[in-house]
């Protein structure tokens, strides 16, 4: 191992000097009280701070953590020793980004995106858990041939994997045309070695948020990132010593490294360290190091299909193709039949098919029916596929899809039109998913795609609405009382292991994606899957809705890390959370009621503390009295935070999310306590942010809590 030590101490002992002397410099130049800090996150420098607990906010404190680093090099002839010197690197690599950010972003111009903030690793849980981003790769350094690198950016883009670019590999892909952004999951962070620093902290971060692993607990991050964090390394190019310095900090959270550069040969680890000159391997290899499984989805179209081009946006100027609600009729239905009366994979053009116009985008009418039939399929998981068809359509390269039912828009792109995409297409993806995803219920399917406008119109009007009227009726009409049982949820624990969501009627998934007929449909989807009935046995107390039963499957599904769950308490033992949560509240004792933000809002709030200030307050599977993370959608159910008073206890939201949620929520509030537009009572940023100012607001606007017992 001389060789491979001797270049890991080489490039840390380089690493540490740069950094003491840009310190130094810093301090200087600005004094050390002099404040610094990453932007949007709550974890202050995250490598420094999960290894050591220190929280960095000004220049003086960085001095400390110099001598952290020089610590951790001992240039001994030991690997375990010199792995840690590569963590050495990862904590100069760290203070060198973070000194960039002291006059501002330096990342703002790009191309790359530096560091990569809280509210953006929490939208990615359910991704990554789900499977649609099944690991994480970091590509590193300049190629000698430049298509290589996007052949293999692009194969992990197919499947979906999560990918961060640092170096002249950004420009290299980016010249041969790979598309970069978050949107389609291959993200270029900067030019510098030390960039890679900001997918390191992303790791490190996912074992804070979902993990639940305390600050300063060394052995249990690097234990967390190593069995829960499906990240791996490639690099093209020369290594230097940095390089393998970093590379020495990636494998000691886990993270193996493949190199195409043939020096690898005389200082492998098997396993941890190795070299591949083969770039059609290179994939291949690097998911077999991680144990990743891609399943692959054959889909007869002519463009790519994954779960990478989700986030794809078309602009008009871009656009060949739209069906849009507020030009045409367009609905998307999924009905049960029987199954004499279907042709499996069966799909049907009416109308005109999709075409480039020389005249510029063409508008047209879709109605997309589905029908399906199985020895097992129910009504209830109508809706439950039709609002995958959002998804499905979304996976697919050059289409964009936003909304659901008769309000949508499809946007199809020139890009994709030119490579020969037709309407046959879409009913393929259809087709393939539902008997991919839903085969355990669906033993036929066939697809009809309708652009005529009048006949379109017919099935919208005839069996449409009905349908949409019918399923709301039902939904309406089911409560908690109304159903003999609830269900668990622990999608989340490959990243949570002591988080247990309970879904019931009136209470989806924190994550907004898990309804409680998502849950019933995933039970007989996969009778042991993630998703198991509770019976609502053993009621303790209906008001705070405490249940023997609850609390016995959760301290089951926790591994005994959770013992008691009260289902509509803020203030006593509130449900877990993962981290992937779209809102969290929190209590604001002063206006006695709760603030909620969601985590798209970059501001403050009037307690003090941003969506990630907030956030890091649970998540994890910790219960934090006064805090909770939930789903947007339950903000307007009769059961929030009810054992407290219920919404009506809401006094401040971003406006975004307060406009997201209106109707609805002045609608419960009118049938709970006869109040007309409450949602105008509610606070928001462009209202009052400072604490006096929000009272003040609330006071003129006679807002309920005033007039409420002490939540606290």
């Amino acid at each position: 191992m001389g060789a491979l030590t001797d270049l890991i101490y080489k490039g840390a002992n380089a690493v540490a000097g740069l950094t003491e002397g840009a310190v130094n410099d810093a301090i200087k130049k600005y004094g050390g009280d002099r404040e610094i800090a990453f932007p949007d996150t709550a974890y202050f420098f995250p490598a420094i701070f999960s290894a050591t607990g220190v929280k960095v906010e000004k220049l003086e404190t960085l001095t400390a953590c110099v001598g952290v680093l020089k610590s951790l090099i001992t240039n001994k002839e030991d690997l375990g020793d010199a792995l840690n010197a590569g963590l050495a690197v990862a904590v100069g690599a760290e203070i060198l980004e973070g000194l960039k950010f002291i006059e501002g972003n330096p990342y703002k111009d790009g191309p790359g995106i530096g560091f990569v903030p809280d509210p953006v690793i929490r939208s990615l849980g359910v991704p990554l858990v789900t499977g649609d981003i099944p690991g994480v790769a970091v590509v590193l350094g300049e190629a000698a041939d430049p298509a290589s690198v996007a052949r293999v950016v692009k194969d992990y883009q197919s499947k979906g994997i999560l990918t961060f670019l640092v170096g002249k590999v950004i420009d290299q892909a980016a010249a041969q045309g790979v598309k970069m952004g978050l949107e389609f999951r291959v993200v270029p962070l900067g030019y510098d070695v030390t960039a890679v620093i900001h997918v390191v902290t992303v790791a490190i971060r996912a074992a804070l948020i979902f993990g639940n692993v305390k600050e300063g607990d060394l052995s249990g991050l690097l234990k967390y990132t190593k069995e829960r964090v499906p990240a791996f390394v490639n690099t093209f190019g020369p290594l230097n010593e940095v390089i393998v310095g970093a590379g020495a900090g990636a494998i000691a959270l886990g993270f193996p490294v493949l190199s195409d550069w043939d020096v690898v040969n005389a200082v492998a680890i098997p396993g941890a360290l190795e070299y591949t000159g083969d770039y059609g391997e290179m994939v291949k290899k690097s998911l077999e190091l991680r144990n990743i499984k891609i399943k692959v989805k054959e889909i007869p179209i002519p463009v790519a299909f994954a779960s990478a081009f989700e986030g794809e946006i078309i602009r008009k100027n871009d656009m060949a193709v739209e069906f849009s609600s507020d030009k045409n009729v367009t609905c998307e239905l999924v009905v049960m039949k029987e199954a004499a009366a279907l042709e499996d994979h069966k799909i049907t053009i009416i109308g005109d098919d999709v075409a480039a116009s020389d005249s510029g985008p063409v508008n047209m009418a879709l109605a997309t029916y589905v029908e399906v039939a199985g020895a097992k399929m129910r009504v209830d998981f109508e809706p439950v596929i039709e609002r995958k068809i959002h998804h499905w359509f979304n996976y697919i390269e050059g289409v964009m899809h936003t909304g659901q039912r008769n309000l949508f828009r499809i946007r199809i792109g020139k890009e994709a039109i030119a490579k020969g995409f037709k309407l046959k297409h879409l009913g393929e993806v259809i087709y393939a998913m539902v008997m991919d995803e839903f085969g355990v219920v669906v033993d036929k399917c066939q697809v009809t795609l309708v652009t005529d406008e009048a006949k379109a119109k017919e099935i919208l009007e005839k069996e449409g609405m009905p349908r949409y009227e019918a399923r709301d009726s039902r939904l309406a009409s089911m409560t908690d009382e109304s159903v003999d049982c609830f269900y668990s949820c622990i999608l989340c624990q490959s990243f949570a292991p002591a988080h247990c969501c309970v879904i019931t009627p009136e209470r989806l998934g924190l994550c907004g994606a898990v309804s409680w007929l998502d849950a019933s449909a995933t039970k007989e989807l996969t009778d042991t899957g993630p998703c198991q009935p509770i019976a609502k046995e053993g009621i303790q107390d209906e008001k705070k809705g405490v249940y023997d039963s609850v609390n016995k499957a959760v301290e089951a599904a926790t591994h005994g890390s959770v013992g008691k769950v009260a289902l509509y308490s803020i203030m006593e033992d509130p449900m877990t959370s993962c981290g992937c949560f779209e809102c969290i509240c929190g209590i604001m004792p002063e206006a006695n009621g709760v603030v909620i933000v969601n985590r798209e809002y970059k501001g403050a709030t009037p307690t003090g503390m941003t969506f990630g200030e907030l956030a890091s307050m649970t998540g994890g599977g910790v219960q934090t009295a006064g805090f909770m993370g939930h789903g947007r959608h339950f903000i307007a159910s009769r059961k929030f935070v009810s054992a407290e008073g219920g919404l009506s206890r809401i006094v401040w939201m971003p406006k975004e999310l307060k406009a997201d949620v209106s109707v609805k929520l002045n609608r419960t509030a009118k049938e709970l306590y006869g109040i007309d537009n409450f949602v105008d009572m509610i606070c928001d940023e462009t209202i009052a942010v400072e604490p006096e100012e929000v009272i003040a607001f609330l006071k003129e606007k006679n807002h309920p809590a005033f007039a409420m017992e002490e939540i606290m």
